[in-house]
């Protein structure tokens, strides 16, 4: 499903003051979009806006074509939603949970205990959720956003607090989903998450979009490529780092390659946090 959102604005107190100004993107089928940016930016206002907890003010969100104004009641059967905080019934069981859910929809869900055994928690399905951690709230969560086999995912923060392991399968699962068509909204300021999973990403800042692309070619466009040589002078293991497009490196970088001393030779990108700070003056945090 084809996503687009046109010249959005949303001004919560009705003085004119924007929480997001002129928003515009497009979200192809199948495709992983990242929308990145620090607390307070605007992630959370846009994903309201698209997923219809708050209401069109100005612009438009479209799905194939059509204004979420327009879509019928059924279609959110086809919407899957991860909140960054876990609001689970913590007095229920975490299987008690997606039972309760899964009976919200007007279309076939997956068995419960399938998903709890996806994200790890099936030792754990039959424990009050109000027991659980941090980590496996936040799984809970995430597995609750697969049970109507959504065909659009929005996805807050989906491996925040989970340690390298879990969140590492978390990953796993969302490219699946994406493998299966699922057209996925990831909100998130966890550059090494948006990295590996997104197709392509957006910078929001202050309510406004400052850039859109996919990974690379930000990368591209905005750092410096750089190379880090590791060589032997003197006995000692040095360390320099060269910014071949500039001229007054090379000779350095040839000289040292050509005297047989190097160790070795890494070729380095910026990281999509180093050119949110550069775009906008501060960092996702």
């Amino acid at each position: 499903m084809k996503i687009e959102v046109r010249n959005l604005y949303y001004d919560y107190g009705g003085k004119g003051e924007y929480a997001v100004r002129d928003v515009s993107f497009a979200i192809e089928e199948g495709e992983i979009f990242g929308f990145l940016g620090p607390s307070g930016a605007g992630k959370s206002t846009v994903q309201n806006i698209m997923t219809g907890l708050l209401s069109l003010q100005r612009g438009e969100v479209l799905y194939d074509g059509t204004s979420i104004s327009r879509l019928p009641q059924s279609f959110f059967n086809r919407v899957g939603v991860s909140f960054e905080h876990a609001n689970l019934y913590t007095k229920l069981t975490g299987y008690e949970n997606l039972r309760y859910y899964a009976g919200l929809f007007d279309v076939p869900t997956v068995e419960p205990l399938r998903l709890l055994d996806m994200v790890g928690l099936k030792d754990a399905a039959h424990r009050r959720a109000g027991a659980y951690s941090k980590g496996m709230k936040q799984r809970l969560v995430f597995a609750r956003s697969l049970l109507n086999r959504p065909r659009v995912l929005f996805l807050d923060e989906p491996t925040s607090g989970l340690d390298p392991a879990t969140a590492s399968q978390i990953r796993d699962i969302i490219l699946r989903q994406k493998e299966d068509g699922c057209t996925i909204f990831l909100t998130t300021h966890n550059m090494f998450t948006a990295d590996e999973l997104c197709d392509r990403v957006a910078f929001i800042h202050d309510g406004r979009l400052v850039a859109a692309d996919s990974p690379r070619r930000l990368k591209l466009k905005y750092g410096q490529k750089s190379v880090k040589v590791e060589y032997i002078e003197a006995g000692k293991l040095k360390t320099e780092i060269f910014f071949l497009e500039h001229p007054e490196d090379l000779p350095r970088f040839n000289a040292l390659v050509a005297g047989g001393n190097v160790q070795t030779i890494h070729s380095q990108e910026a990281t999509l946090e180093q050119i949110f700070i550069k775009l906008t003056g501060r960092g996702l945090i």
